[in-house]
């Protein structure tokens, strides 16, 4: 079978063999964190197979101990100053609405961990293959972001209020809890992972019930443990559909003070160490991402994160990027410090359009799919 690899060296592998396309995220000492240049490649690749009546499915893995932390963080504590990230963040908007939306069957096989922008990479394909060594969270509202990547578009439609617990506490889930919350479709043990890629690379076709009875022959049924967050769904619909961030802390610590919900302490500390602002902007953008398309959830997200990043309303994320990966103190001192000093009209701010020219340009149809590009947009037109 002839087969076709780039550079062993570069960020993001593309390999060709037979009818199957493989991209490999290759920065396994960064844990695969998003670059620009692995936002740029992976476009690259995805565009060029779609068009490619050869390619049939498309398996997506990470080179290492993970899929995928999410985007370098280190990168945007660099650009701090003048708009820098502004390129990455927008192509990583405008690919994640061709991941959703992608004409070629895709599988991505998840060992270890996925976070963030990895994540979006993985819940929204038809087939997503985790291990006993798979953990899932989405983290941002810790670093003073909020939960990007159209995560307020899968989040949303999670069980109950499932989303808006895992958006704003940041707690991990297992690969069995990813099965039973819909973000994962089949449990495969790390042992087998590699020869159920032989058999796929082998396979040769795009069909999906042919795939699906591919990967359930090494898959295992699973439920989640008896000690679960899917199993305590009843407490976080509860508590987390309250209407403001401060009913859903005042709710979860009166549960937290019943027998047998010693679980909540440790949620709620992290909960707490969130910065506030963050907290209030994810909380926002989940519950408007349950009324929203993905396309606009896509431009929502663009928004609040390039609001977040100029600093519109404060320097959260960069002092919660130091405080995690640059001095690793793990003290950051949010400004304001609690709830109740965000002021409504400030998220109200980095929630406001930009000018039409100026927003993420998501294409309208499949006969533009790939148009609304970086380089075609005012942002690219001013840096060329």
């Amino acid at each position: 079978m002839a087969q076709q690899q780039t550079n062993p060296e570069e960020v993001v592998l593309g390999q060709e063999a037979g009818g199957a396309r493989v991209i490999t995220l290759n920065r396994p000492r960064q844990l695969n964190g998003i670059s620009d240049r692995v936002v740029y490649l992976l476009a690259q690749f995805l565009e060029k197979w779609e068009k490619d009546e050869n390619a049939k499915l498309v398996i997506f893995k990470g080179a290492g101990r993970a899929f995928s932390a999410g985007g370098d963080l280190k990168m945007f504590y660099e650009g701090k100053s003048n708009d820098s990230c502004l390129e990455v963040v927008y192509r990583m908007y405008w690919l994640c609405y061709h991941i959703h939306t992608y004409k070629k069957t895709t599988i991505a096989l998840v060992n270890g961990l996925v976070m963030g922008g990895g994540a979006a990479m993985v819940a929204p394909l038809k087939f997503a293959v985790v291990t006993e060594k798979t953990i899932f969270a989405t983290p941002e509202a810790s670093v003073g972001l909020h939960t990007d990547c159209s995560f307020s578009y899968i989040h949303s439609r999670l069980p109950g209020y499932l989303g808006e617990y895992l958006a704003l506490t940041g707690d991990r889930l297992n690969a069995k809890e990813m099965i039973s919350a819909g973000l994962a479709t089949h449990f495969v043990s790390s042992e087998k992972l590699e020869e159920l890629e032989k058999r796929l690379l082998d396979l040769d076709t795009g069909d999906e019930s042919a795939v699906r009875a591919v990967i359930e022959e090494f898959s295992t049924d699973v439920q989640p443990d008896e000690d679960s967050i899917l199993n305590k769904l009843s407490i976080i619909n509860k508590c987390f559909s309250a209407e403001t961030v401060e009913d859903i802390i005042k709710t979860f610590e009166s549960e937290a003070s019943i027998d047998g919900n010693q679980w909540i302490a440790p949620v709620l500390k992290g909960l707490r160490r969130s910065s506030p602002t963050a907290l209030k902007i994810t909380l926002s953008s989940i519950r408007e991402g349950r009324k929203q398309s993905l396309p606009e959830c896509l431009t929502k997200e663009f928004r609040l994160t390039m609001n977040i990043l100029r600093s519109v309303v404060n320097g959260d994320v960069y002092e919660g990027i130091r405080a995690l990966s640059i001095d690793k103190d793990n003290a950051p001192k949010w400004n304001p410090t609690t709830l109740e000093e965000v002021k409504n009209e400030d998220i109200d701010r980095v929630f406001q359009p930009f000018s039409s020219e100026q927003e993420l340009q998501v294409p309208s149809d499949d006969s533009n799919r790939w148009s609304g590009k970086y380089e075609n947009t005012v942002y690219g037109r001013a840096s060329s």
